[in-house]
């Protein structure tokens, strides 16, 4: 069970048959194969080694397929790297899993360069994007030209194939382990929800660094071999224009993508009559958001994904059946979806016993798809890994048809566009201004985004600050989804008898009235 092994597979029985379109490139399953076993080649002669971490920082492109396959064709271990995060983010994330050796495009190359001052496990930059390489760079493209494709090194089964990183309730993100059966069994899984037949063309608009768009991609392009269209980046005429010039059957969308696509000003002169489904999933979707996508798409199913980057993601799908109308359509649409062939879902309740059916509890998962854990946090992964159940962190309930609600979270994390942002973290970085006494940050609703990012401060006695000075010192320190799109200044926070912040209480004003969705990072991940 390796990842490698379906690409191999395809490159043997269907050489020519285009695998990937990125842009005006299109690379045929044996080019792709050859080409990640040259990566691999030049991989090894940096010193690369079975089980070390190598990373990419990079918008998506043929080049991400091709570092993902060819880092496990050497044995490595993936650390796909967020390209939203600052520099001193990025830094840590390489120091963390000992990351020696970082792919970078183009658009990265200048942050990149400083890298290497930064962390200090850092020792090779490879330079993977479309023109010269800038000073100091190996290029990526002549080292390949020069390589000989290397053996596959044979990796799978419960061997480690990624570190992806995702927030942490201490502030610092978190490295999840997945191995090879994780990610290649997700696959399968999720691709045998569509019993479809496989003239399908997939476009990945998600980021690959992303385990939405990562897993996507290996849905498609590893358990269906079906052609995928990449683009680098999510922006809407890019994707209105490739559905309509690649045919494309198949995508997925976090809510905010798809609101931004259907509420685009050229959305209707596009021919999209090829697509046949959407995936949507990773953050909550609101009901007028998908009632006016499915008369946008009418002749489009759509499909709901739920689960996380512990569980490799997918172990829930609610299937274009459930979007029917009908006297239960509305139930139905707010449910997260039925567990998936190989996730085993049970709620249970604050003791870790079971829940009874309709009764709602903190949602836990078992299965072949969950992480082996988090890198070198061994006490946290104890805490969410217990008696061999995943513990999500997200309440729930199963209703009477199996079907799985998400209703709430009982971790603090906010989930804006699709991206996971904890609250800690937020407030260790207002926390440093001079003139904040006290902080605490929240999630409000958002029309646009699904949730913002919103703190409430206690200034310290004769500071004052403006609210666009607080956000430009975050915006300073961490990745800009990260950063509260409004501030309010209040003169104490709510505490309990016990001095315990009483987050409900800030929350409860914003939430009231609002059927409260939580989409849990499906197929873009936790």
């Amino acid at each position: 069970m390796q990842l490698t092994q379906l690409l191999r597979k395809a490159a043997r029985e269907r050489p020519q048959d285009v695998a990937i379109v990125d842009g005006a490139r299109r690379l045929g399953f044996a080019e792709l194969a050859e080409r990640s076993a040259r990566l691999a080649a030049v991989l090894h002669e940096f010193g690369v080694r079975a089980g070390d971490r190598v990373g990419l920082l990079a918008h998506n492109s043929h080049r991400y397929a091709e570092f993902l396959m060819g880092a496990w064709w050497a044995g490595a271990v993936v650390n796909p790297v967020n390209t939203r995060w600052s520099a001193a983010e990025v830094a840590a994330s390489l120091d963390d899993c000992d990351t020696r050796i970082l792919l970078v495009d183009e658009h990265f190359a200048d942050m990149a360069a400083g890298l290497p001052e930064r962390a200090a496990c850092l020792r090779s930059l490879v330079f993977c994007g479309n023109g010269p390489p800038p000073h100091g760079m190996a290029d990526l493209e002549a080292l390949l030209a020069a390589a000989w494709p290397a053996a596959d090194a044979d990796r799978g089964f419960d061997d480690l194939a990624a570190v992806m990183y995702t927030g942490g309730t201490t502030g610092r993100p978190k490295g999840v382990m997945l191995s090879h059966r994780n990610l290649l069994v997700n696959a399968l899984a999720t691709a045998a929800v569509f019993p479809e037949p496989l003239d399908r063309v997939g476009l990945v608009a998600a980021p690959m660094f992303h385990i939405g768009g990562c897993a996507q991609w290996l849905q498609l392009l590893v358990a269906l071999r079906a052609r995928t269209v990449l683009v680098p980046f999510f922006d809407e005429l890019r994707v209105l224009q490739a559905i309509q010039q690649e045919q494309v059957t198949d995508t997925f969308l976090v809510p905010t993508m798809l609101k931004r696509l259907i509420e685009h000003a050229r959305f209707g002169s596009f021919d999209l009559s090829s697509l046949r489904t959407v995936l949507y999933g990773a953050a909550a979707i609101d009901e007028t958001l998908l009632a006016a996508a499915m008369r946008a798409l009418p002749g489009v199913k759509f499909q709901q994904l739920y689960g996380m980057t512990e569980a490799a993601p997918v172990v829930c799908a609610l299937p274009p059946s459930m979007h029917a109308p009908g006297p239960q359509q509305g139930r139905r649409l707010r449910a997260a979806g039925f567990p998936t062939a190989v996730a085993a879902i049970r709620i249970v309740d604050a003791s870790g016993n079971e829940a009874e059916r309709g009764a709602t509890g903190e949602i836990t998962v078992r299965g072949p798809t969950v992480m082996q854990g988090y890198w070198q946090r061994p006490e946290e992964t104890a805490a969410v890994l217990a008696d061999g159940w995943l513990h999500t962190g997200d309440a729930g309930r199963i209703d009477e048809e199996g079907l799985l609600h998400v209703v709430d979270r009982i971790k603090d994390m906010i989930v804006t566009g699709g991206e996971n942002v904890f609250s800690a973290e937020v407030e260790n970085v207002l926390a440093e201004h001079a003139a904040v006494q006290s902080c605490a940050v929240i999630g409000i609703p958002d029309a646009d985004w699904g949730e913002k990012v919103h703190a409430v401060v206690v200034m310290r006695p004769g500071h004052t600050v403006a609210e666009q000075a607080l956000i430009a010192h975050c915006r300073e320190r961490i990745a800009g989804y990260k950063c509260p799109r409004s501030v309010e200044f209040r003169a104490e926070l709510p505490l309990s008898a016990a001095g315990k912040l009483q987050k409900f209480q800030l929350r409860a004003p914003w939430w009231e009235g609002q059927a409260r969705r939580v989409g849990g990072t499906a197929a873009a991940g936790r």
